[in-house]
């Protein structure tokens, strides 16, 4: 295995329009063409909802491509998407957002002002933490979180000169720059490295545990260590895997969760042997989605490949593999 690369992060939304304005208007993204209607076949296949109706909206910022969801139509004998449930914290497994990184935190902030005092987003975090110096790995980032209007939580970072990757420290018409990971809940953080580094093939993109009171005023909880390792691709956007030690009572994902789902998010893997992969993934703790490869035929140029697969990592989070 060799070179993966991260095509996309996207979310199911309730309304892919309502949810493309916000982030066009207040977090500097633009979208990427027309929406996409796509009707049941093998993309429905693929995803865990045959017969199922979907809108596909794209949204580009700096780099990377995030992917929104709205389900038309479930298809025949198919329940109903749930909303997130809105008592979800960072220890919870479904737990998944997107890390925005800025130029400006307070630039940043201000723009979002209406937005929060209007309760169209709601902070998950006290305020901007700058994390402390003696956390090496972190030591002067300053980052805070919070929640779309529909519930999914976002995070925006911004890196001191001495971190992060060149292009975060570039000149820039606005303070959105781009993303620069996925950050996901887990229950074992070395089962997950196997699935991600071992299986996938993503490098290792460092290792660490937070804790302290900048953690808790991030997180919004209180006593707060979570184990953080990350999991990188040679370029563009990565995996963060996040395993709360404490606060103990986290959730697992639902078994039954699907794309229907507003806590349903899905990143879009390019791979190298996608039958490796296949034949693997039972055996690093993950479990198929799909029915084994999809042969995508006309529905191929929907995500730039004619062959895919559907996994779900040791703890439910959906990848889809090109």
């Amino acid at each position: 295995m060799s070179h993966p690369h991260l095509d996309s992060i996207g979310f199911t939304t309730g309304d892919a329009e309502a949810s493309a304005s916000f982030f066009s208007e207040c977090l500097g993204f633009q979208r990427a063409g027309a929406s996409r209607i796509v009707e049941g076949g093998p993309y429905g296949d693929l995803v865990g909802l045959p017969g199922a109706h979907f809108k596909l909206l794209r949204l580009t910022i700096g780099a990377e491509v995030l992917e929104l969801t709205e389900i038309l139509d479930p298809g025949p004998g198919a329940r109903p998407g749930r909303p997130l449930p809105a008592d979800s914290q960072s220890t919870d497994r479904w737990f998944q957002h997107i890390c925005l990184v800025v130029n400006g935190m307070d630039e940043a902030l201000d723009g979002l002002e209406q937005a929060f005092k209007a309760g169209t987003i709601t902070p998950i975090s006290s305020a901007p933490q700058r994390l402390p110096d003696w956390n090496t790995a972190a030591a002067g980032i300053v980052a805070y979180k919070f929640h779309d209007p529909e519930g999914h939580p976002l995070e925006l970072l911004q890196f001191p000169p001495d971190k992060g990757e060149a292009r975060w420290h570039q000149a820039a018409t606005g303070p959105f720059l781009g993303i620069d990971h996925s950050a996901i809940g887990i229950a074992n953080t070395a089962a997950s490295c196997r699935f991600y580094r071992e299986l996938l093939g993503l490098a290792a993109g460092g290792d660490g545990v937070n804790s302290g009171p900048e953690q808790d005023g991030l997180d919004g909880t209180s006593g707060t260590r979570v184990h953080i390792t990350g999991h990188r691709c040679p370029t563009g956007a990565g995996v963060e895997c996040l395993d709360y030690r404490e606060p103990p009572g986290g959730r697992p994902m639902p078994a039954d969760q699907g794309i229907q789902d507003l806590a349903h998010w899905q990143l879009r893997l390019r791979v190298v042997d996608l039958e490796d992969i296949r034949a693997k993934a039972e055996t690093y703790g993950g479990s198929l989605i799909s029915p084994g490869i999809v042969e995508l035929g006309d529905q191929a140029e929907l995500i730039g490949s004619q062959r895919a697969l559907q996994l779900a990592d040791p703890d439910g989070h959906r990848i889809q593999v090109l």
